[in-house]
């Protein structure tokens, strides 16, 4: 008996040593501001804009997470309110807060996929930018992989302002201002299911073309969708990995 409590023991401990990090499925996350911390990430359902449909709702749920890879899935369904977006489920990074100076590499991998109707949608990381490590967001950065059923960026000019090749994806650049905030988006001009690269990439590039300071906290990153309309829609993270070093 002794023997076997021994093994049953050993084997406890090699199976914990093997998945520390591993966390899989579990209940959606249905309420509008609820979250939960899943390893280096924040999952967030965030359904901020739900006041603008005229009925709708959404869940957003963990599939499984492994330390700073993370796969999850959100499900979702607004009418009316066309034009305004709903909701940003997302999976946040977990990070202090550093100067864009100070940051050598922002490695990252996302592979994701859409089902539903009549979806109006973008898939985006969407990245702050501050003047101090907690103040409040003076830069936008988002870079869409996909503006689905007509799905358009903030833009002060109603054009793209330039065009650039990141990660192998051709993007075009749109900039504009949500209230006192720059907001630049980086809109893909086809549709990039999987993505791979630096995210530093952009933000050098507006260092280099738009005047951008490298002295700025990145203070935010993270990944999501940002639904304005559709019907059945399920959107599904399969990997997705972000490190800021």
């Amino acid at each position: 008996m002794k023997s076997i409590a021994v093994l049953t023991s050993l084997l406890s401990l090699t199976t914990a040593a093997v998945i520390p990090n591993t966390l899989t499925r579990r209940a959606d996350l249905c309420g509008q501001y609820v979250q939960s911390n899943e390893g280096d990430f924040i999952l967030y359902n965030n359904a901020w804009g739900k006041d603008n449909a005229e009925k709708g709702s959404q869940c957003t749920g963990l599939d499984s997470v492994n330390g700073d890879t993370i796969s999850w899935h959100a499900t979702w369904s607004w009418k009316g309110g066309d034009g305004s977006v709903k909701s940003f489920p997302n999976a946040a990074y977990r990070f202090d807060a550093k100067t864009l100076d100070s940051v050598s590499s922002m490695t990252t991998k996302w592979e994701w996929s859409y089902t539903g109707s009549d979806l109006v949608a973008d898939v985006a990381y969407d990245m702050f930018l501050s003047s101090s490590a907690d103040g409040d967001a003076e830069y936008e950065i988002m870079v869409w992989l996909a503006a689905l059923g007509g799905a358009g960026p903030i833009s002060s000019t109603g054009q793209s302002v330039a065009t650039t090749t990141i990660g192998g994806v051709s993007f075009d650049l749109w900039s504009g201002k949500n209230g006192n905030m720059q907001v630049y988006s980086f809109v893909a001009s086809s549709e990039a299911q999987s993505f791979s690269g630096d995210l530093l990439d952009f933000f050098q590039y507006l260092e280099q073309n738009q005047g951008l300071q490298s002295s700025l906290y990145l203070t935010d990153v993270q990944a999501g969708t940002e639904p304005f309309t559709g019907s059945g829609a399920e959107f599904t993270t399969s990997t997705y990995s972000v490190t800021v070093a």
